[in-house]
């Protein structure tokens, strides 16, 4: 019986891919030229770090463009408070992975909402969709591309024919 894998995760290549894109961009910014200021990848959590809060705030949006470049959705970022005065200020910003209960219960009841012939059920941090048609299983991976309340990116894995 064909059946595939729903996970969420980022690929820790292109984070780090996308830490040093933004890093370089930072490197040529004309209103960051003598300012400390840096991004640091560390266990799929972004250290951002900067002379000043509003510098952390032009921050951002750049390394939202660079995750965006390297097809990260953003959403997945999770921005703590400002820690620290003076000198250095630090963010971190984590990537979330893993689907959580809530949004899993959701992505059952997309495919219960379809009437397609499959099942989806919760395993853990991932969702098993399994039917008789490998056609109908391309049609649950085009509803979860196309669903906007589904925020987490979403990797299709262990299709199985």
């Amino acid at each position: 019986m064909p059946s595939f894998d729903v996970v969420s995760e980022v690929d820790k290549h292109e984070a780090q891919n996308a830490v040093d894109q933004a890093n370089r961009e930072l490197s040529t910014r004309f209103d960051f030229k003598g300012v400390n200021a840096s991004f640091e990848l560390k266990d799929f959590v972004v250290v951002m770090t900067a002379n000043e809060e509003f510098q952390i705030e032009q921050m951002k949006p750049m390394l939202e463009g660079a995750m965006i470049k390297r097809k990260i959705k953003v959403s997945c970022l999770e921005y703590g408070d400002c820690v620290g005065a003076g000198k250095q200020v630090k963010v971190n910003a984590t990537m979330r992975q893993g689907i959580d209960k809530e949004l899993a219960k959701k992505m059952v009841k997309i495919v219960k909402e379809s009437k397609l012939k499959v099942q989806a059920s919760i395993q853990g941090e991932m969702v098993r969709v399994t039917g008789k048609k490998r056609d109908e299983l391309q049609d649950v991976m085009a509803l979860y591309r196309g669903d906007e309340t589904i925020t987490m990116p979403l990797l299709f894995k262990n299709f199985k024919d």
